[in-house]
């Protein structure tokens, strides 16, 4: 080929390539708020009738966010809700953008586990009793007013709860009737009772990743429409 034909098709092609679309955002980027933190979790769903999705850990690093790890997720047997209006028993996973208080689990910590960490014991309890004072709160052993009949004893789940992380949905001033005991966790047979669950190896990942000095948040919600991630 002629050094002159050369330049003129280099030209074109760099032309070309000036005319492509920018690529887009990371998920991180197009969200109104990530907490504020350098760590993030997103949980999307397709819509709010979706029982699966996918689960991504996120680092925030010289002022870009990057993709640490993913995995398929499992939410509500019920869907997705908006967190503000979600009642409790519904079987559905908020949505919305919160911490992530502490870790627990049946089995022992990941090696390199940072988050404050509870073991489970046989007294372990996550009351979700509306009239009790402790209500979605970590209790060991269950005090009298936490009706166990309104409560999750905690081992009595070892493979979901072999290790799970505390979501903050309706945790720092609860409201009566909205929902307890929203985590993620590890995948139980099916969807959950609105939880995020993922597979035990994703899970073990996640606290070994995760560090409370970076302020990690999660962010749950959808695809699009009113309960688009995007809108948190």
């Amino acid at each position: 080929m002629r050094p002159a034909v050369a330049v003129v098709l280099a030209a074109a092609s760099l032309l070309t390539l000036g005319a492509l679309p920018a690529a887009e955002p990371e998920l991180p980027e197009r969200l109104a708020d990530t907490g504020g933190g350098s760590q993030l979790i997103t949980a999307v769903a397709a819509d709010t009738d979706a029982t699966t999705g996918t689960l991504t850990w996120w680092d925030l690093r010289a002022g870009r966010w990057t993709r640490a790890g993913s995995a398929p997720a499992r939410f509500g047997a019920g869907g997705l809700v908006e967190g503000t209006a979600r009642e409790q028993g519904t079987s559905t996973t908020p949505t919305g953008l919160y911490d992530l208080p502490f870790a627990f689990g049946v089995e022992a910590p990941p090696a390199g586990t940072r988050y404050t960490y509870l073991p489970v014991g046989e007294s372990s309890w996550w009351c979700e009793d509306n009239a009790s004072r402790s209500y979605n709160r970590w209790t060991d052993p269950r005090p009298a007013d936490c009706r166990a009949a309104e409560s999750e004893r905690l081992a009595a789940f070892p493979t979901q709860y072999a290790h799970a992380l505390v979501v903050g949905f309706n945790y720092d001033r609860p409201v009566r009737g909205r929902g307890a005991g929203i985590f993620l966790h590890v995948n139980g047979r099916a969807a959950t009772a609105g939880c995020v669950s993922v597979p035990n190896d994703a899970m073990r990942e996640v606290l070994r990743w995760a560090d409370p000095a970076r302020a990690p948040h999660i962010a749950i919600g959808t695809t699009g429409g009113p309960t688009a991630i995007t809108g948190y």
